[in-house]
């Protein structure tokens, strides 16, 4: 089944956009404990996130609609005046496999090149092997640790 996507800049605190980061979160944080998340612990994970930084001039959240229906989201996080971040990649469940992901890679690129980065970056888990595979169909290479946080177990780069 065709999906008609469309991906386009929108505030990370809409409802629609809310409701991704929070379906995000969710998903990672219950794959991570192996259990799934409670609302509450989804609320104290979303607190002081860094998700303000997803709106110009230091980053822009986008949100991808297929059929019109709130699918998916990615952040691009402009680091340094060379080098961004991707970072809140998700699409829902129901809606995988049907070229959304890809769509919001691409659109995530355009939108750090548009800072005036060369380079865009992102950290993941062992967990998140779709994640991983997705990255590197788009030409995202693994790298050596760039960051030490707690939750980052492969780094990818690619330059721009």
């Amino acid at each position: 089944m065709t999906m008609n996507w469309i991906v386009s800049p929108e505030r990370f605190d809409t409802p629609e956009a809310t409701a991704l980061r929070r379906d995000y979160y969710g998903e990672v944080a219950g794959r991570y404990w192996e259990r799934p998340a409670t609302a509450q612990e989804i609320d104290d994970g979303l607190t002081d996130d860094g998700v303000e930084l997803l709106a110009p001039p230091t980053g822009l959240f986008l949100l991808g609609r297929a059929d019109g229906v709130a699918a998916g989201c990615i952040g691009v996080r402009v680091l340094d005046a060379d080098t961004a971040e991707l970072t809140r990649v998700y699409v829902c469940p129901a809606f995988r496999g049907k070229g959304g992901a890809g769509l919001l890679m691409t659109v995530a690129e355009e939108a750090a090149r548009g800072f005036g980065v060369e380079r865009i970056r992102l950290d993941t888990r062992d967990d998140l092997v779709e994640a991983r595979a997705l990255y590197a169909r788009h030409g995202f290479l693994e790298v050596p640790a760039f960051n030490n946080g707690p939750y980052a177990e492969h780094w990818f780069a690619k330059e721009l």
